[in-house]
């Protein structure tokens, strides 16, 4: 049924266009045809006969046209349509919703503005056109790549309607929350809550680590954590979008395949914008410990006297020791920072500096290592190639 509008539409166009295009040549016709029966008025419109004539073999010749044409324009414009449709779904709905609002208000920029230079002579009638076209990309362009800060702008609205809400509710005594997920978890002994932070739910070892009975105690998950992590997930950068997406499908599958007890905490704390300082907050109201791998949110909450397990001590705890003198076969993968230098890699990500590697660069060979540092934010060894 579309097939045969578009095909109607088409048709429909070509002929309205070869009309006029005759139409508009009669003139030049008749003064090769100079019979008098062509030149005759027909009265109607103030049209000749040959300007009749001309009319109705321009539309029967546009119609053949179109008729020709339909097939070629029909597929060229569901191609169309399908890679637009394609780049939309391929967009969050965040930036069409901010394009769309940024094409609006550069069209009426343009709009006030080709109003002021439309008098100028000449090139007059076309300033409208072009600043249309300029400020309605400019527009999208801006709009979508700041996007997040036109929003912050704007985030006391939501906070306004909410105090404003809260002052209109009547005084209350405070009810009881339900124990599943209580606004602020009361300390209890029993409980031994463990906070998780944004980075350690998108790296997702801390599910394989619930599963094997390393984690006791109950999981408190942070309302403003969840929100977080979907902000990152409705991100316009694909590999933010990505890591958002996946820690999402993490905190998913530890709430139901999870050997521990999981609470999701709606307490927030309007004062502090950081969500690493309200989850050190969090953590001291309830005495709880954090689970991380972040460095910094690691060295923040010791000096605030909050607890942290940090997964990557663990991973290290776990790693082979190595000592100096052991020798490795490893790859050189690329340069190092210093000159001369090569950098490998394990099987487990621990990078390996290779003294004087630079020469064996994609190249498998055996190395002494000579030192190793360990710290929270990682293992690296260093190492030199072996002689013989």
């Amino acid at each position: 049924m579309l097939d045969r509008v578009l095909r109607f539409s088409i048709s429909a166009f070509m002929a309205l266009a070869g009309a006029t295009l005759m139409h508009l040549a009669s003139p030049l016709l008749t003064t090769f045809i100079g019979t008098e029966v062509l030149k005759m008025d027909m009265g109607i419109f103030r049209m000749t006969l040959m300007n009749l004539v001309c009319i109705l073999v321009g539309v029967v010749l546009g119609l053949a046209v179109g008729r020709l044409t339909a097939p070629y324009f029909i597929s060229t414009l569901k191609r169309f349509s399908a890679w637009v449709e394609g780049q939309l779904n391929k967009m969050p709905i965040h930036d069409v919703i901010a394009g769309a609002a940024g094409l609006a208000i550069g069209l009426i920029l343009a709009a006030l503005l080709g109003a002021a230079f439309s008098r100028i002579p000449i090139v007059g009638n076309y300033i409208p056109v072009v600043f249309s076209i300029v400020f309605g990309y400019l527009g999208i362009r801006i709009t979508m790549t700041k996007r997040e800060d036109i929003a912050g702008m704007f985030d006391f609205v939501p906070r306004f309607l909410r105090d404003l809400a809260r002052a209109r509710e009547p005084k209350e005594a405070p009810q009881p929350l339900p124990a599943a997920e209580p606004a602020v978890p009361e300390k209890a002994p029993d409980k031994h809550y463990k906070l998780l932070d944004t980075s350690v739910i998108i790296d997702g070892r801390i599910a394989d680590i619930i599963d094997s009975g390393f984690v006791e105690g109950t999981l408190l998950i942070p309302v403003f954590v969840l929100e977080e992590l979907q902000h990152i997930a409705d991100s316009a950068d694909l590999l933010k979008r990505t890591r958002g997406r996946r820690g999402l499908d993490i905190l998913q599958k530890i709430r139901t395949a999870s050997k521990v007890e999981v609470e999701i905490s709606s307490q927030d704390f309007d004062d502090i914008s950081e969500v690493d300082s309200k989850l050190v907050r969090l953590g001291q109201m309830v005495g709880g410990k954090i689970i991380t791998n972040d460095f910094n949110l690691n060295k923040v909450s010791e000096l605030r006297g909050v607890p942290v397990l940090n997964i990557n001590d663990l991973a290290n705890a776990v790693n082979p020791v190595v000592i100096p003198g052991e020798s490795m076969r490893v790859t050189v993968v690329k340069d190092g920072k210093e000159q001369g230098q090569g950098v490998a890699y394990l099987d487990d990500g621990t990078m390996i500096v290779i003294e004087n590697g630079h020469r064996y660069l994609n190249a498998t060979i055996d190395v002494e290592v000579t030192s190793a540092l360990q710290t929270s934010a990682g293992r690296m060894i260093f190492a030199k190639p072996r002689k013989g």
